[in-house]
């Protein structure tokens, strides 16, 4: 049985070699003006010294141009991905239709990963923008696990999956945050790079983690999918990516999340009676690492949330 790859997003550069360590076969990097809602903020030294670390090691990079761009940053798109291009990223992992027509022009033997977090929603669009040149196609969270299985039945380009993290709920190009405590006539918090606030749901006593950046703002799930019991009909099926999304997630965390997916992952290709006897050990394992705030639950697998 061929095994996905283990894709992981890591908050700083300093963390790749660890992952590769544990486990992962790829990362998602990005810097915040042209990628939305990553684990961290990578400067383009950070990219040149991930490629390095990650091709050392038989790994890849993938990196987010998955903004929505306006006219006046079009001219640093081009630029951007000329530079991703001459420092031989694996992959530029794109939402706008235009990053189509500039990697065309700036980075033709870059493979595109086609991914806007809500429409990657059924096989004939995903075989739509691989006719227009991606090779693989991010998949909604919101999907079903059968729905899942048939696209892939029916792709023609490789597809990829989140197992492991949080969700977007919401994005506005607004910044809600400042505008908030504008309103308010408050001045807002000092806060540290990165750092959450919370929308709090007094009716089901639920907190939705919210930040902002120049991207503008965005509502976040309040649990983390985790797939790490669930993972045999999507190996079965032969999904080719399984992501564990870092946002929000402490280095020694992510680590140990990775470490145990690669396990399972392993398990299940060499030893698939093992791994159903182990799996849910493996899960008491990451839910014993999980914050008090932040509760494991399958997302819309089994459509058991509802956001």
């Amino acid at each position: 049985m061929n095994k996905p790859e283990l894709l992981v997003t890591p908050a700083k550069v300093t963390d790749i070699q660890p992952l590769i360590d544990a486990g992962a076969t790829a990362f998602v990097i990005g810097e915040e003006q042209f990628g939305l809602r990553l684990a961290g903020a990578f400067t383009r030294s950070d990219v040149k010294e991930a490629v390095a670390t990650a091709h050392l090691a038989n790994t890849k990079i993938y990196v987010a141009v998955n903004a929505i761009f306006h006219n006046e940053r079009m001219d640093a798109v081009d630029e951007y991905v000329a530079f991703l291009a001459e420092v031989g990223v694996d992959a530029i992992i794109f939402g706008d239709p235009a990053l189509v027509m500039i990697a065309r022009d700036f980075a033709p033997n870059i493979p595109l990963h086609w991914s806007t977090e809500t429409t990657g929603t059924n096989y004939i669009t995903c075989n739509y923008w691989g006719e227009k040149g991606a090779n693989r196609a991010v998949l909604a969270r919101e999907l079903s696990l059968d729905e899942v299985i048939e696209i892939k039945e029916n792709a023609d380009v490789a597809i990829e999956v989140l197992v492991h993290g949080m969700t977007c709920m919401f994005q506005s190009k607004r910044t809600l945050i400042d505008n908030y405590f504008n309103f308010q006539q408050k001045q807002l918090p000092k806060v540290t790079e990165r750092e959450f606030a919370y929308l709090h749901d007094k009716e089901r006593d639920t907190k939705y983690p919210i930040f902002q950046d120049r991207n503008g703002t965005h509502i976040m799930s309040p649990n983390d999918v985790c797939m790490i019991e669930e993972l045999s009909e999507l190996m079965e099926a032969g999904v080719d990516a399984f992501k564990i999304d870092g946002v929000m997630k402490e280095s020694s965390y992510l680590i140990a999340v990775t470490k145990l997916y690669r396990k399972a992952i392993d398990l299940f290709a060499e030893h698939p009676d093992d791994y159903e006897v182990y799996k849910s050990e493996m899960y008491k394992e990451i839910e014993a690492l999980q914050p008090a705030n932040r509760p494991l639950d399958t997302g819309f697998y089994f459509k058991e949330t509802v956001y």
